[in-house]
């Protein structure tokens, strides 16, 4: 595969990242639809065995997502810019400490938008676990998921 189409490919998948953080648009899939077209494209047994174990994972979080309490947003505040941070804080955990930074990175960017938003600590670490126990843990497993499919993704690559 050429650099021109790695460079699609890795759009791609990162649309579907910041995909999962944006509702209504379907991120898990954008990155599983990525890994395919470079496994399409590659034609090796560490593009199949990758495209396989990533389709597992990314089918056994829409079922965890599925069981997860339903989403609770009204009254919590969770906007776009929240979003946005928490979805920072986890791309940035994840590659200062990897795979498992993107948790606290995720929970940090909230806490740091409702430090902004509120003012004070407090109020900003109760309003953190309130949307993380309304929202975060869904679309935490959702985000972890596809940033470790897209974090093998780039090991392969680099290892050809």
């Amino acid at each position: 595969m050429d650099l021109p189409q790695l460079l699609l490919v890795g759009l791609v998948l990162l649309l579907g990242v910041v995909g999962v953080l944006i509702p209504g648009v379907p991120g898990t899939w954008l990155v599983w639809a990525g890994l395919l077209w470079w496994a399409l494209h590659v034609r090796s047994a560490v593009a199949w065995s990758l495209l396989a174990a990533a389709t597992a994972l990314l089918l056994v979080v829409q079922v965890v997502k599925w069981l997860l309490p339903p989403r609770r947003m009204h009254g919590l505040g969770v906007t776009a810019r929240m979003a946005a941070f928490a979805g920072a804080g986890a791309v940035l955990g994840f590659v200062l400490v990897p795979v498992v930074g993107a948790v606290p990175g995720f929970v940090g960017g909230i806490y740091l938008c409702e430090r902004l938003r509120l003012g004070t600590h407090g109020e900003a670490w109760a309003s953190a676990r309130a949307v993380m126990r309304a929202v975060g843990t869904s679309v935490l497993v959702e985000l972890f998921a596809c940033l470790m499919v897209v974090g093998a993704w780039v090991g392969a690559v680099v290892a050809q």
